[in-house]
């Protein structure tokens, strides 16, 4: 009877434990299960949270910047060779929040950057901050330096540098970056401004996909260009001197550069007001280089042809202005005499023929006064005078009372050589026929052909001989300016040029020079334009005009007709 009590108290219990797990549904296992799930939700919020601030864009105060810095294009010149490229380099940045102790990490950097600011620096190492710049661009053995420092909460982004393989050779047309791969000069900036610097913005510039920029400069031309005035500098003891080869059917610029210029791999000098690149961005009175366009007006307006005669027997005197000849021959000229003698009479009097405005209004249609448009940023505005008198025009019709920038001389005068079409210049290539559509006809072609005649014998008879070069038939014009000084113009500073074309019988190229402030190369010299800017021009040409594709020919040499004469 007690054995069937157990056995019966027994199963009530297991009823009653049985019936008690039922009611609870499994809560034991169910609370395990939950706990885990809290668990993976907290890891995976965790986790999650580090991935995103991965891929946040990173500020001043988030910690390290984990994106390089937005790439650029390579910029090429006409022939592919590279101008300009982007190669990885190291910066330093500190996580102050990390920084132990600032005067020993300051301390021990100083030892591989001996010129970092203490002060500054230490400040930003106490900042508290999660991130603060301490040194861009670092080269790769100060990077190994540091790294072996073992400093904690000091470390290194790689960033995108410009580099440039030819350092000074073609800096004022490449222009410059900022730290931070930004264009802020030249084609660099000009890069930018046409898209580059908002798909940096939206994160889209990457190197993959951005094609290489491609120039109308031959770096092989423009090395001749640059040593050859780099070399003028010196020779003729110059404050300054310029080059630019310019392709008469195109309007491409083949090669341009100024000295004194700026390496732009170390622009620290870049902003030095010596620096300026003269070719586009400096104006000057262009002397007698004006003569030029003074004769193509005459011509072109059907009342004076090669055979008219002007009397250059005796000074023009215009209230208190007196114009005279540099070397007068104190007679009637012909047009060919006025051009190849340079005479500042002949040349007052073709503008006198022509009229005031009629003189205004040709110089703006070759656009010598006007703004020119071009890809580079560095162009300055001619200047003129506001109200134009009969003293104004006479006076600008020998290259005094009005500046423009040599390169748009050049363009000019190209205008003058290529049948009368007026091209815009271009930093980038163009072929002859999309030339042709953007074109503005300024001259007819019967003065464009009475020009080059004129041309060639000014370098055959008259100031030109040192701009020969035997076998490519160089024609051109020189221009011998007087410097203003204390507000009067000075007999002994001068602002010198050449302006030049080849081969004479159909120009391809336009090529010019300057010298600013030339000293006589030697004791008892000259310096007039024939005797520095003439022999630049000569030696661009010998040297570039193989490359230029330009075939020499011989025996075309003729006998002088005329006098000659230096300006």
């Amino acid at each position: 009877m007690k054995n069937l009590w157990k056995r019966s108290k027994a199963a009530e219990d297991a009823i009653v434990v049985e019936g008690a797990r039922k009611s609870s549904g499994g809560h034991p296992r169910n609370r395990v299960m939950m706990t885990m799930a809290v668990f993976f939700a907290i890891y995976g919020t965790i986790a999650g949270r580090l991935v995103y601030l991965g891929a946040l864009e990173p500020d001043e105060g988030r910690g390290p910047v984990s994106q390089v810095t937005a790439a650029r294009p390579d910029i090429v010149d006409r022939n592919g060779e590279v101008l300009a490229t982007d190669i990885n380099t190291a910066s330093l940045f500190a996580e102050p929040r990390r920084i132990v102790d600032a005067d020993e990490a300051i301390e021990k950097l100083s030892t591989v950057l001996p010129d970092l600011d203490m002060e500054q620096t230490y400040h930003k190492l106490k900042s508290g901050t999660g991130f603060v710049w301490l040194r861009r661009q670092l080269s790769p053995r100060q990077q190994a330096d540091i790294m072996a420092l073992g400093i904690p909460g000091v470390g290194f982004r790689t960033e995108k540098r410009r580099f440039y393989p030819g350092g000074d050779t073609a800096s004022h047309i490449l222009g410059l970056v900022n730290i931070d791969n930004k264009g802020i000069a030249g084609i660099e900036k000009y890069i930018d401004d046409q898209g580059l610097a908002d798909l940096q913005a939206s994160g889209l510039a990457t190197e993959r996909d951005l094609r290489p920029v491609r120039l109308s400069v031959d770096l092989r031309v423009q090395h001749v260009v640059h040593d050859e005035i780099v070399a003028a500098l010196d020779r003729y003891h110059a404050i300054a001197a310029g080059a630019v080869v310019l392709n008469a059917k195109t309007g491409e610029v083949v090669a341009m550069a100024s000295v004194p210029d700026f390496d732009p791999n170390n622009p620290v000098s870049a902003l030095d007001k010596d620096r300026l690149n003269r070719m586009s961005a400096g104006v000057y009175e262009m002397g007698s280089t004006i003569k030029s366009f003074t004769t193509a007006m005459a011509l072109d307006s059907g009342k004076v042809n090669l055979n008219s005669r002007f009397d250059a027997s005796r000074p023009i005197t215009i209230g208190r202005q007196t114009i005279r000849d540099f070397h007068g021959k104190h007679r009637v000229l012909s047009v060919p005499e006025v051009f190849i003698y340079s005479s500042n009479i002949g040349s007052a009097r073709e503008a006198d023929v022509v009229g005031i405005e009629g003189h205004r209004e040709f110089l703006h249609r070759l656009g010598l006064l006007d703004r020119m448009t071009t890809e580079l940023p560095e162009v300055a505005r001619p200047t003129e005078p506001k109200t134009w008198k009969k003293v104004h025009s006479i006076t600008a019709s020998f290259g005094h009372g009005f500046s423009t920038t040599p390169l748009q001389t050049a363009v000019g005068a190209a205008a003058l050589m290529n049948g009368g079409y007026l091209l815009n210049p271009t930093f980038l290539p163009r072929s002859a026929e999309e030339a042709m559509t953007e074109a503005t006809k300024v001259l007819n072609e019967k003065t464009s052909e009475d020009m080059r005649y004129l041309y060639k014998l000014n370098a055959e008879k008259g100031s030109g001989r040192r701009a020969q070069v035997d076998g490519y038939r160089v024609g051109g014009k020189t221009g011998t300016a007087e410097k203003v000084v204390n507000g009067r113009y000075s007999s002994t500073v001068r602002f010198n040029a050449f302006l030049a074309a080849f081969p004479m019988e159909d120009p391809q190229y336009i090529v010019l020079s300057i010298v600013d402030e030339p000293k006589p190369e030697k004791p008892g010299m000259g310096a007039t334009a024939g005797l520095n800017a003439a022999p630049i021009v000569a030696n661009i040409i010998r040297r570039s005009a193989p490359m230029l594709g330009v075939k020499p020919e011989f025996g075309h040499e003729k006998e002088a007709t005329m006098a000659s004469y230096d300006d």
